[in-house]
């Protein structure tokens, strides 16, 4: 985070009075925009972008604007917003923004030491005056997220002729890009939309007349396992950081709008399997490249030294399994693994190094490609945990990539060189790995 952007002593202030939860500002780029229009404070789900008419706001006023950005980004509400956009065909953007604002100002209008502006948006009086459903602050916050609240509000009706050019002109006005300029077009869902307010639309949309649009669409090319590790990451931080805050904690309870992972555990391991398995270029020495064919080894009347070409490397790749059998994990979830292991190993031609332990190894197998059976293993055990023994062991093989299934309730005295990937069951989602990447699998 850079040091010298306008919400400096907004996040100190922050951090002070909550600092499990202000810390997640930390995780945020901060930059400054001195463009005159640029709203007070933007994000994109990645940077928030601070307006030159930030600086006059008084501290608090300044900490609640933060505060209420560094939610936007926490519950990854432009993200969801392209998501909704590519599952509806169509949203409207200043309709999704209201509705994300109402939850946000809710999680945070318990808290004294940062002030809302004034025409802020709550939740339970959207509920009351757009829905006609009366719920108190807490009942409400856990039981609405954004996309089921956006869903109710939005009656929008098909219109023609004028009627929907005139509607398509307004409906998105307020939208903007996080530098204060004019709304991303093209597939974001920021783009005017051919509809006419019905009566809840209209109601919400009178209701945010006077709040500033904040969020703008987020990068619409992120890769789907990369958004989905992204969104746990920042469910599990929101997570502990109310934990660790208790009364003081900037979320006003766990609210039903965290961000959700959406993408099977299945698909992400393949993903990361696939590319570690991939086979490498390597050196040969056999052939020289082909500008050095090109030039015949000469430079003008210069001879040049000699280049090695590539090849494939004949070399199969190695995948190294490593189960901890201390009794964490159930036998549906192993056989579920097992069956996508022995898959993905097939599929990439890998030989697989399984390592069978708790706090020492208690069975090596080794597969040649194509011809594993996890099935038939036997995956008994108890007692404690120690991955330390079971990953040295491993590392004897010298394997392109590992994954260790495990509650991760142990510890790990020796990190190899190759990549390695905790798979741990859904119940052990919020712990921590000591290196590598964690992979939660989830039931079903």
């Amino acid at each position: 985070m850079r040091d010298d952007h306008r919400g400096v002593r907004a996040i100190q202030r922050m951090v002070e009075f909550a600092p499990s939860t202000g810390g997640l500002a930390l995780w945020v780029r901060h930059r400054n925009s001195d463009d005159p229009a640029a709203p007070m404070v933007m994000t994109d789900g990645e940077t928030l972008v601070y307006g030159p008419r930030f600086d006059r706001l008084a501290l608090p006023e300044q900490t609640g604007w933060v505060a209420h950005e560094v939610l936007h980004v926490a519950l990854r509400h432009p993200q969801r917003a392209l998501e909704l956009q590519r599952l509806l065909g169509d949203i409207d953007m200043r309709l999704f923004n209201i509705c994300a604002d109402a939850i946000v100002n809710s999680a945070l209008s318990h808290l004294n030491w940062l002030k809302l502006p004034p025409t802020s948006v709550f939740l339970d009086q959207l509920l009351a005056q757009a829905l006609e459903r009366k719920q108190d602050v807490e009942t409400a916050l856990l039981e609405w997220d954004v996309e089921r609240l956006y869903r109710s509000i939005d009656d929008r009706r098909e219109t023609s002729g004028q009627q929907r050019a005139d509607s398509g002109s307004t409906s998105s006005q307020d939208s903007q890009s996080p530098d204060g300029g004019s709304p991303k077009q093209g597939g974001s869902p920021s783009r005017p939309s051919p509809r006419q307010d019905g009566p809840r639309a209209a109601q919400v949309r009178a209701m945010g007349a006077q709040t500033e649009s904040d969020l703008a669409p987020g990068p619409e090319d992120t890769a789907p396992e990369l958004e989905a590790e992204q969104s746990r990451e920042w469910s599990e931080r929101l997570l502990r950081g109310h934990a660790g805050d208790g009364d003081f904690s900037m979320l006003r309870a766990l609210i039903a709008d965290l961000p959700r992972t959406r993408t099977p555990w299945r698909q992400l391991l393949r993903t990361r399997l696939a590319k570690g398995l991939s086979r490498k270029q390597s050196l040969s020495w056999s052939r020289p490249t082909r500008s050095y064919i090109a030039n015949q080894g000469r430079a003008g009347d210069k001879r040049m030294p000699f280049e090695p070409g590539h090849c494939a490397n004949k070399m199969e790749p190695r995948l190294a399994v490593i189960v901890d059998v201390s009794g964490s994990i159930d036998d549906d979830l192993l056989e579920c693994f097992a069956d996508e292991i022995c898959a993905i190993s097939r599929r990439q031609e890998a030989g697989l190094i399984l390592v069978i332990g708790d706090d020492q190894v208690r069975r090596v197998e080794v597969f040649q490609p194509g011809r594993l059976d996890l099935g038939r293993v036997d995956f008994s055990g108890g007692g404690g945990t120690d991955f330390t023994p079971l990953l040295e062991c491993a590392n004897q093989y010298r394997p392109d990539i590992g994954v260790v299934l495990t509650d991760l309730d142990g510890p790990a005295r020796f990190q190899p060189v190759w990549p390695v990937i905790w798979a741990v069951p859904e119940a052990n989602a919020l712990a921590q790995p000591p290196f590598g990447q964690k992979l939660t699998l989830e039931h079903g």
